[in-house]
């Protein structure tokens, strides 16, 4: 069984990459600066260095692999993020339709389903579409929205203010990256299932930014206001912070397209996860803000 990982230093890739090696898996690596891997994790697995975005580099290193993972790793603040997350994909894509690879697991988006009007997620939609068209066996985790993203506001939070411009008393599903990747692994090390599927990763509950506020209050031990802002003062700031229009409409976007969406896998046994966003929000959030 040859399991390859894309973003193995990533919040998911890095947990992907800890479950292969436990379970006896030497997983192949895809990784840009394998200094970022730990020394002990350089010495477990079997290191490809090279760019995503090379499809020659991607055809090469995923070629003869039972299973890829495959994670977009195009930030949303690129030129053209849906151009360049499909351009990326694309040698994953040829190497399924070559039959160079049997399967592919895609970290997608709750979103996706919804194929266009979500921003930089109609990439991902995309990207399911053109995998599934290739022939191989493909699955689409489709996940909620990152507890990690609550990082990149360490400056607002500081500040006692959680910014957003979802609607905020409507419920969301919210998940720990880490369990995104126990079920990543767990399909990856499952070397029976078929054809094409989607499985969306919903974290344990659903909820509004108001509940997050709440919750945030009392893990920080600090008055957590929100702030909601409309889309217009997000594309302004984006504006101002010199992203392109096609960057700031995905960005915007992904917003936008799924404020008021209902998954279209229903929350149950297999879609619902363990880490709670206060269990979350003790073991990383605390600590970053301390720092």
């Amino acid at each position: 069984m040859t399991i390859a990982v894309t973003t193995p230093t990533g919040h998911v890739g890095s947990r992907v990459v800890r479950l292969l090696l436990q379970a006896g898996v030497r997983p192949r690596v895809l990784v840009r600066d394998p200094a970022r891997l730990d020394a002990a994790t350089r010495e477990r697995v079997d290191v490809r260095r090279g760019d995503l975005t090379d499809a020659a580099f991607v055809r090469e290193a995923t070629a003869g692999a039972r299973t890829v993972f495959w994670v977009d790793p195009t930030p949303p603040s690129a030129e053209d993020p849906i151009e360049t997350s499909e351009r990326t994909a694309s040698g994953i894509v040829e190497a399924a339709r070559a039959g160079d690879v049997a399967r592919v697991v895609l970290l997608s988006s709750v979103g996706a389903e919804k194929r266009h009007g979500a921003g930089h997620i109609d990439a991902l939609a995309r990207i399911e579409e053109q995998l599934d068209a290739t022939g191989a066996d493909t699955l689409h985790l489709r996940c909620a929205y990152f507890f990690t993203n609550l990082l990149m506001d360490l400056d607002d939070l500081a500040r006692g203010v959680l910014t957003t411009a979802f609607t905020p008393d409507m419920p969301m599903p919210w998940v720990d990256p880490r369990d995104i990747g126990d079920v990543v692994a767990a399909r990856l090390l499952n070397d029976a299932w078929k054809g094409r599927t989607v499985q969306a990763v919903h974290g344990p509950e659903d909820l509004t930014f108001e509940q997050v506020a709440r919750t945030l209050t009392e893990v920080l031990a600090r008055p957590i206001q929100l702030k909601p802002v409309g889309d217009d003062d997000v594309r302004a700031a984006l504006r101002s912070a010199g992203l392109s229009p096609s960057a700031v409409d995905g960005i915007v976007g992904m917003t936008a397209g799924t404020r008021d969406l209902i998954p279209e896998q229903p929350r149950d046994l297999v879609t619902t996860t363990p880490t709670t966003l206060a269990a979350w929000a003790y073991v990383h959030l605390r600590p970053a803000m301390a720092a």
